[in-house]
């Protein structure tokens, strides 16, 4: 076999593969495409479901639980006629309020700093008054006002009484805020919402039973969750030097329990 007749073999076997494989690659990208619009459409429950014949039933569920997390906040604050000299005696108590919490076992990673200010302070003088005539007034600077506030997590609910009283009577200011949570309610919301998906269900089931019809799949879900978080109060204001003297006695605080919601609406086909 001569040259030319090798390549005129290879000719007309290499140009029937480039087509097949440009076929090929065609196909691919359109599948491609395809499946991914498939996807896009399915993303949500009833997403490009057609039903022509549906029902809708709403549940709600209700899981009550009591609390294993108190927070509050702390602030403490000094004015004085120099930034810095209010700032040493904030900071001071400050530290001291923090040391004791952690001597109450609480974690570094449960005190937090929320807020740090320094505002100037004035006094308005107002001017006397001469023939019938009084000037206005005038702003004298007064000194300056410092003030930190934490916020104290407590995985200890019973502690939180000793620890109001205890931050009190080392120079804090204030102290309010508290409240009461759940620290992990993912599993309470789940049993929540299979309450609210059962009493939809049994809803459904009655209603096609009163309609002469059977329910043959879900087409439509949403939910909307309510967490309602129920907590005592306790507010303590201190003198301004923030001696209070002896420890105040420790406040009875009450958890009480919080309530988990869930609202659930379902779509059923129905034939």
């Amino acid at each position: 076999m001569d040259g030319q007749t090798a390549d005129k073999i290879i000719n007309a076997t290499h140009y029937p593969r480039m087509a097949a494989a440009a076929a090929l690659s065609v196909l691919a990208l359109f599948l491609l495409v395809g499946t991914f619009k498939v996807l896009k459409e399915y993303r949500y429950v009833g997403s490009g479901v057609t039903a022509t014949n549906t029902i809708t039933v709403s549940g709600d569920g209700e899981v009550f639980a009591v609390p294993d997390t108190a927070s509050f906040s702390v602030t403490v604050q000094e004015e004085a006629k120099e930034v810095r000299d209010a700032q040493d005696v904030a900071t001071k108590k400050s530290n001291d309020i923090i040391a004791y919490l952690k001597s109450q076992d609480i974690n570094e990673k449960d005190i937090q700093t929320t807020d740090y200010s320094v505002y100037p302070q004035y006094d308005y003088i107002q001017k006397a008054c001469t023939g019938g005539y009084c000037p206005g007034g005038e702003q004298v600077l007064r000194g300056f006002q410092v003030s930190q506030t934490l916020t104290v997590k407590v995985r200890d609910t019973k502690k939180a009484g000793d620890l109001l009283s205890g931050v009190g009577s080392r120079g804090a200011s204030s102290v309010s805020g508290l409240s009461f949570t759940i620290d992990d309610q993912d599993a309470l919301e789940a049993e929540a919402r299979a309450k609210a998906i059962t009493k939809a269900r049994a809803k459904a089931d009655e209603l096609a039973g009163q309609l002469g019809v059977r329910i043959v799949r879900i087409v439509g879900f949403s939910e909307n969750g309510n967490y309602p978080v129920y907590y005592a109060k306790a507010e303590m204001s201190l003198q301004a030097d923030g001696r209070g003297g002896a420890p105040a006695p420790s406040p009875e605080i009450p958890t009480g329990q919080n309530k988990i919601t869930s609202n659930v609406s379902v779509t059923y086909e129905i034939r």
